[in-house]
């Protein structure tokens, strides 16, 4: 084997350790093995982290682009900011993740800034003794006190049962009417539809986000989804 294969064998082998299998199937598949393309690249390595990172972006879309609809389209009530905003932010979120804690304060300040924002909140409970307290949270959304509850719940901190009574007489929840919701098929049926809805747009964990044609994971902060926000608003 001549130099040349080996050294493009070792370039797709650096790819896969650095940047995984599917670093190296875009060097493979877009014809990088070539040798000029090759000699640049090897000549400047810096921009290897911005085209996998692109990639990356480009296969979201298409995963987004199958879905984008149907992942904004709230379940009745579950939706914080202007319910008839221009523009969307998509949360999926777990009463029992820190980081969704931490990002409620930084929704709180995006939805101050931009009236025009609505925010599809989609509960998504992976964390262990979530399920509940998600279901409680749909049951508010249908009397009209997602808000409230979602405050609420959040601030009580863990999602115990005592803390997830506590967060439903703070958000004033007809019990009754919230138990025989969160029995129902129809609150199963919502959480299952939001774990397919993530399992198809690739997140791993809460928060992951929903914005114009992009998709992340993680407390973002404030910045980066207002930038995705004003992309969305211009787009």
């Amino acid at each position: 084997m001549g130099n040349t294969s080996i050294r493009s064998l070792a370039l797709t082998a650096c790819f896969a350790l650095i940047f995984g299998f599917g670093g190296a199937a875009i060097f493979s598949w877009a014809g990088m093995g070539h040798a000029q393309t090759k000699a640049y690249l090897l000549e400047n390595p810096e921009i290897l982290p911005e085209m996998v990172a692109n990639y990356e972006r480009q296969e979201a879309r298409k995963r987004l682009a199958d879905v984008a609809g149907d992942v904004s389209a709230p379940f009745p009530g579950a939706v914080l900011g202007n319910p008839q905003g221009s523009v969307t932010l998509v949360e999926f979120t777990d009463y029992g993740c820190g980081y969704c804690r931490m990002s409620t304060q930084h929704v709180q300040e995006l939805i101050a800034k931009n009236p025009e924002l609505r925010v599809v909140v989609r509960e998504w409970p992976i964390f262990e003794g979530s399920d509940r307290a998600a279901k409680m949270a749909l049951a508010a959304a249908k009397q009209g006190k997602f808000d409230a509850f979602h405050i609420a719940m959040f601030a009580q901190g863990p999602p115990s049962q005592a803390n997830i009574l506590a967060a439903a007489g703070a958000a004033g929840l007809d019990l009754a009417l919230a138990e025989e919701f969160i029995n129902s098929p129809e609150a199963g049926f919502e959480l299952s539809k939001n774990t397919a809805f993530a399992q198809q747009l690739g997140f791993s964990g809460t928060p992951s986000w929903v914005v114009g044609d992009s998709t992340f994971e993680g407390a973002v902060g404030v910045a980066k989804l207002q930038e995705a926000i004003d992309a969305a608003s211009a787009s």
